[in-house]
């Protein structure tokens, strides 16, 4: 059967621009699926990115795109993959334009799953509409930018226990909120004392931010406020997409789509990368995987077409 793209790249983020980079310069024919915003788009920078700290999500994916336009075996389309069929050596996909809903059928010889994860916040005031500016994810991300300020961090259990630990690396006025019980040990109030970090149970109203999205303070169910410049929590998550599922292929405990030492799932010749997988969740680490996705491909197809 003759394929039209070496490689189908679903995800137009940090890990599927930076494959679909390595792919072009290994003249492989190369599809990449933008199916819409990353979800980091609500953050006003990329922070521990080498050379480009502090540039605007949308900034950094419109370089990616332009530095891409070179390579003339790779194309890029607006296209919303819903199905991906498993074919003899390869994959027939399925979607739509999202520009104006055109149906898409494409082969392809592999296929790289690079769709992202989606964040379950809170179902209070404050949390979406300060989400990415005053309620952050990833002290690495953004703790320099909220360094000794004053910060709550928000949670129940081991996961605050140990997140405000790491957040008082940042800031000396750490306070963890629990909205309600914290089912904290006595071993963890004690590490949470001895760093100096408060404990608050009482149940959450609201968030309170500025004009500008910041958060501003904490409001409680009994009327007192905490005035905060930024909160952290570790939020649920879930796949951005479902195509790994409906292809059988192996999920973590987590949620996670499971891959091996050479970031392929379990389903033979598709492969994840990014925040789609497990592990620590960066702008410049799911480019790094996106990279090496890209290599362990190209050297797979190479071996097809070079056998013994």
């Amino acid at each position: 059967m003759q394929f039209q793209y070496d490689v189908l790249i679903i995800g137009a983020g940090s890990a599927g621009l930076s494959a679909a980079l390595t792919l072009g310069r290994c003249l492989r024919r190369v599809l990449l699926a933008d199916g819409g915003p990353p979800r980091n788009e609500a953050s006003p920078g990329v922070h521990g990115f080498l050379t480009r700290d502090g540039i605007p999500p949308a900034e950094l994916l419109r370089l990616g795109q332009e530095q891409l336009q070179q390579y003339t075996t790779v194309e890029m389309q607006c296209l919303e993959i819903n199905e991906v069929i498993p074919l003899e050596k390869g994959f027939r996909a399925s979607g739509c334009l999202t520009t104006d809903d055109t149906p898409v059928s494409i082969t392809a010889r592999r296929v790289l799953l690079a769709t992202g994860v989606l964040d379950v916040l809170p179902p209070l005031p404050g949390f979406r509409e300060l989400w990415g500016r005053g309620v952050l994810h990833c002290p690495y991300c953004h703790g320099w930018e909220v360094r000794n300020q004053p910060l709550a961090v928000y949670g129940q259990g081991r996961i605050v226990t140990g997140l405000a630990l790491l957040v008082s690396r940042w800031s000396h006025d750490v306070v963890v909120v629990t909205n309600g019980p914290g089912h904290l040990t006595q071993n963890a109030r004690r590490r949470l004392r001895r760093q100096h970090i408060k404990i608050r149970e009482e149940h959450i109203t609201r968030l309170i931010g500025s004009a500008t999205d910041d958060l501003e303070c904490i409001e409680f169910a009994d009327g007192s406020q905490l005035e905060r410049k930024a909160l952290f929590l570790h939020a649920s998550q879930y796949q951005r997409s479902s195509l790994a599922e409906k292809l059988g292929a192996r999920h973590t405990s987590k949620g996670a789509v499971w891959v091996n030492s050479g970031m392929q799932t379990s389903v033979p010749g598709l492969y994840a990368a990014g925040d789609t997988t497990p592990g620590a969740q960066q702008a410049l680490l799911a480019a790094a995987a996106g990279s090496r996705a890209a290599i362990v491909i190209n050297e797979a197809l190479t071996r097809e077409e070079c056998p013994r």
